[in-house]
Order: structure tokens, then sequence, then C-alpha cells
């Protein structure tokens, strides 16, 4: 597949579905928007050709979409969470991988199916939904995750403040090759510093922005 094997309508589904999430839960919007850019730039700085780069830069997009299932007494909830609220948020990854299983007849939006589903794996195969480990979890499932767990540790949520770029760097250190895929963590923290404050670009147009080229 190629840049020419993007649909022009994929900007439009992405609008029509992150729009439905940023009327339930902002802050897992902006998230998903902030996920999508590092997924991009992560992609570009591990080599990934400009085809793969956008599958990623998508299924980041998307990761969290099913976020949307959640009852907002679990999804906002300050304080921990009871196991039976816990195995609700864990069925996310399934239900954003349904939302867009929708439109698996798109061999793009096929693409993005298992970087979506498995982001929440785990290298030493202790994550969900399936407890895969090791290279048997997607490339971009492995991708989504250190991303993702990065700007989780340095957003700011009414309960808990973010922590700074240093300890969020530690952290993920402290867990490569056992949450995280080793090699690419080097990759994220030897490019992240370059990457400039992505949040100035998060905004209500941003998925038309940034994906105004896709096709």
């Amino acid at each position: 597949m190629n840049w020419g094997d993007i649909p022009d309508l994929s900007p439009n589904i992405a609008a029509a579905i992150l729009e439905a999430l940023r009327q339930k839960d902002p802050y897992t919007f902006a998230h998903c928007c902030r996920v999508s850019r590092y997924c991009r730039l992560m992609a570009k700085s591990a080599g990934l050709n400009e085809f793969e780069q956008k599958v990623i830069e998508y299924a980041g997009l998307f990761h969290d979409v099913g976020k949307i299932a959640v009852p907002e007494s679990v999804l906002l909830k300050p304080g921990r969470l009871s196991e039976e609220e816990d195995q609700l948020m864990r069925a996310h990854p399934l239900k954003s991988a349904d939302i867009i299983e929708k439109f698996s007849h798109i061999p793009f939006f096929r693409s993005m199916l298992p970087g979506i589903k498995h982001h929440h794996e785990r290298i030493d195969g202790l994550g969900y939904p399936d407890g895969i480990e090791g290279e048997n979890i997607p490339l971009f499932a492995r991708m989504i995750l250190v991303v993702d767990t990065y700007d989780a540790m340095t957003t700011t949520r009414p309960y808990r403040k973010g922590l700074s770029k240093e300890i969020a760097y530690q952290e993920l250190e402290l867990f490569s090759g056992k949450q995280f895929d080793a090699a690419l963590v080097k990759v994220f923290l030897d490019s992240h510093p370059h990457w400039g404050d992505l949040s100035k670009e998060i905004g209500d147009d941003y998925v038309a922005q940034s994906f105004k080229k896709a096709a």
C-alpha cells in the first residue's frame, strides 16, 4: 500500500467520530489528537514510510474513541476505580476497534485495527485485552502505548497534576522492556525533545487541518 491508497473521505470520517468524543469528553478528544501527532512524529523518527506514518497517525487518533461507550461516572471518576469499573474501562480498546471495524472494507482503516485494539498490551504479557507479549504485539500498538502513556503522565487533570517531562522520561525508562518495547522507548526519548510544544496545534479544527491533505 502507498500514499495513494488513503481514501479522500478519511478526514470526514475522522472528524465525525472525533466530534462525538469531543462532545462527551474534551480531555480525551485532546489526548487523542496529541497522541496522533506523537505517533506520526515517532513513526517518522523510527524510519517508517509515509503510508505507515499516516496509518499510525490515524490509529493514534482513534485509539481511545471507544471511551464514548464508557459511562461518564467511570470515565470522569477522580478516585480509584472499582473492579467492575476497571473492567468497563479496560473494554475501551475493543470498543474503539469495533467503531473503526465498521470501515474495515477500506484497506487504510483495516490497517489501523491491530494498533487500536492492542494499544494496552504489555511487552511482559500483563496487558490487555489479550495478554500477548513481546513482538507478538503489533508494532503500531507498541508505539501507541509509549506515546499514550507519556501524554497521560504529563497532562493535568482536575484531580491530578501532570508530571514533568523529565519524570515521565524516567518512568518510561524504568518500565522499558517490561511494559514498553525498549527499542521504541529509545526512539521516543531520543526524538521527543526535538518535537517542540504540540499543545499549540490542538484545537477544535485540529482534525480538519491535520488531515486535509490525507488523500
